[in-house]
């Protein structure tokens, strides 16, 4: 999805995938995926393929923590490892955000109802081929605002040119996707996918700004129809982006799984 934007590459060897993307002309790799006991091996030929291409910065982006702590004991090149806030992931109790009970989501819940008092027509869709067209004008909408607000971000860019990308192929990428639906308008969608037996990751939502209340309501819909079975909801991470990350911790994650980078020289 974002690989027009990172330059994002990747291979295959020895049953390990390589990934790796540059941002703002630095070169990264991402943590190897691999079995535990070819990890050492996998951060070698990291190490090598940065320095075929000429890099002497060896620089990995959005490692766990199991990872860093391989990185500290290998052997052949010291890494300094620091945290990186802005890119940990949001994990919910799948049911908090269903359910938005107790004094903690009193203020969620007023405004979710309040979302239903003023627009008592909505309803939750699925998201399906026959709706995406709306969806996407919900999405041009959207840019079109942001645009104006900051001309000079390409991000915006990128990520409209990605999601309309999912949209072009939503049904090979075996996503969910849901929408709320207002008047026989979207004016909000969502989708993401399983990530694992107990959690599934939210990849993007987006909703008209001018309706108050429809980022509650796609939050709250799409959770209670598409993964209510599900344990845990990671919305991913926020950026560094400060109205994000307030909304995001305003809806009480449970965790943050904590992302790191690593740096060396060789």
């Amino acid at each position: 999805m974002w690989r027009n934007w990172s330059n994002t590459r990747w291979a295959i060897d020895d049953d390990i995938i390589y990934i790796c993307a540059e941002w703002n002309g630095k070169f990264s790799a991402f943590q190897p995926l691999c079995e535990p006991e070819k990890i050492p091996a996998a951060i070698s030929k990291t190490i090598e393929m940065f320095q075929a291409c000429g890099q002497n910065e060896i620089r990995f982006s959005g490692l766990e923590k199991f990872f860093i702590e391989e990185l500290a004991k290998y052997p052949d090149a010291e890494f300094e490892i620091s945290s990186d806030r802005d890119n940990s992931d949001y994990v919910y109790l799948a049911q908090d955000l269903i359910n938005l009970s107790g004094r903690k989501f009193h203020g969620k819940k007023n405004h979710l109802n309040q979302f239903y008092k003023d627009y008592p027509t909505a309803e939750y869709l699925p998201i399906t081929c026959e709706i995406i067209p709306q969806c996407r004008e919900v999405l041009i909408n959207w840019y079109e605002i942001r645009r104006a607000e900051n001309p000079n971000d390409e991000f915006l860019y990128y990520e409209q040119a990605a999601i309309h990308e999912i949209f072009d192929n939503f049904d090979d990428f075996k996503l969910k996707g849901g929408a709320i639906s207002l008047g026989g308008k979207i004016i909000a969608f969502s989708y993401g996918e399983q990530l694992n037996s107990d959690t599934a990751v939210i990849h993007v939502e987006k909703a008209d700004p001018e309706i108050r209340g429809a980022y509650a309501a796609i939050n709250q819909n799409f959770i209670a129809n598409e993964w209510a079975n599900m344990t845990y909801i990671n919305r991913e991470e926020d950026m560094g982006l400060e109205g994000l990350r307030q909304a995001k911790e305003s809806y009480r994650p449970v965790k943050l799984i904590e992302k790191f980078s690593a740096v060396a020289f060789k």
